[in-house]
């Protein structure tokens, strides 16, 4: 069934605005070239789009004859002002970016008194606030279209909120109403580790991979899945969960609210840095020490977790994130991906990051970019 011509010209409009937003800026010989579409239908769309105030001309072409043919056209990218958080136990970092992605402006404020005491939710959520309006201040950007927000915890699939969890702080659930109440914005919440997968297969060590999982290793373990292109959460959110892995070499078994006995009491950050000391290695610079034996016990370690993984989705690629990952880098990656040979007859590569600790702030302003445009530019499954 062809397409209406309502539909047509939404498909067209939006494959021109991912040129220029992949390619920058373009001639409309340029845009003929790459969509196919005929010269007129070309002139209409540039047309439409400036009269929208999307596009703009930003200058000429010198290898093309002046004239009409020879303008450049690009998105206007300050006719969006996004925003992405950060949200970790006891800080949070914040950036400011154009609806082309380009960072204006970045923050970070430490939340609580630097003990292990929760901080009370409202003075926490404040400070949290006041951080992301005060950076849109110093960015210019008067009024924020869409904010992103990376959070340990699980995101309800269904309404999209914040599980209500005994180990997350109070803030953390809270910040996001009160930002929606807060501000004129499209306020998105996802969990950070399926934010860092989101940002390592658009612009990270994932970017030739459409199934592959990112196995995030910092105070925590998790992982996030990609399938066919696509995250995958799960029922109820909970998909990578790989902490509640039950492991051999652990005390116990885990249960349904503590992870003590899985795969997290051999690889969180307090194992890790308990076995640096067991070699002898201060914990703040094992991973980066090249040393042979501890890389070799804690690949050992990941190794299980990333054979469960591999026994189950047969990715073809494990991406190690986090704090820990970054840190241990193509090193600890090639003992892991070597340790997993041994253990799964399904062949794996394993990665280090390519973002490091700002995979999270990258998915997360990929997430209000996404959301942004997908109003201003239209649906993405309209092209």
């Amino acid at each position: 069934m062809a397409a209406s011509p309502s539909t047509a010209r939404a498909i067209n409009d939006r494959l021109a605005l991912r040129l220029l937003q992949d390619e920058g800026p373009l001639t409309a010989t340029q845009l003929k070239t790459l969509t196919g579409l005929s010269r007129p239908t070309v002139a209409d769309l540039v047309e439409r789009l400036q009269d929208s105030g999307l596009v703009r001309v930003v200058g000429e072409s010198g290898a093309e004859r002046r004239g009409p043919n020879a303008k450049l056209y690009g998105i206007v990218a300050d006719r969006a002002h996004l925003a992405a958080l950060d949200v970790r136990t006891d800080s949070v970092s914040v950036v400011v970016a154009d609806l082309l992605g380009v960072t204006l402006a970045e923050a970070s404020v430490p939340i609580g008194d630097g003990t292990a005491a929760e901080p009370p939710p409202e003075p926490a959520v404040e400070r949290a606030a006041a951080l992301l309006e005060r950076t849109a201040r110093e960015a210019g950007a008067v009024r924020l279209h869409s904010v992103g927000i990376g959070a340990p915890g699980l995101i309800d699939p269904a309404t999209g909120e914040l599980h209500d969890s005994s180990g997350l702080p109070a803030w953390h659930r809270r910040l996001a109403p009160v930002l929606q109440r807060r501000l004129p914005a499209t306020v998105l919440i996802e969990n950070e580790t399926n934010l860092a997968a989101v940002a390592e297969q658009r612009v990270g060590a994932a970017r030739d991979r459409d199934t592959f999982v990112l196995i995030w290793l910092g105070q925590g373990v998790g992982a996030a899945v990609v399938l066919d292109g696509r995250l995958r959460r799960g029922a109820s959110g909970g998909a990578g969960e790989l902490g509640f892995l039950p492991v051999p070499g652990t005390a116990s078994l885990p249960s349904a609210t503590d992870c003590g006995g899985g795969f997290h009491a051999l690889a969180g950050a307090a194992a890790v840095d308990a076995l640096a000391v067991r070699h002898g290695l201060d914990p703040r610079t094992a991973l980066a020490s090249a040393d042979g034996p501890f890389l070799d016990e804690l690949a050992a370690r990941l190794a299980v977790g990333a054979a469960a993984v591999a026994s189950v989705l047969d990715p073809g690629c494990v991406v190690l994130g986090g704090q820990n990952g970054h840190a241990g880098g193509a090193a600890l990656a090639a003992r892991v991906e070597e340790r997993l040979a041994r253990l799964s007859p399904l062949r794996t590569e394993v990665r280090p990051t390519a973002l490091g600790d700002g995979a999270v702030l990258r998915g997360a302003l990929l997430a209000a970019r996404d959301a942004a445009q997908d109003e201003l530019f239209g649906p993405a499954d309209a092209s």
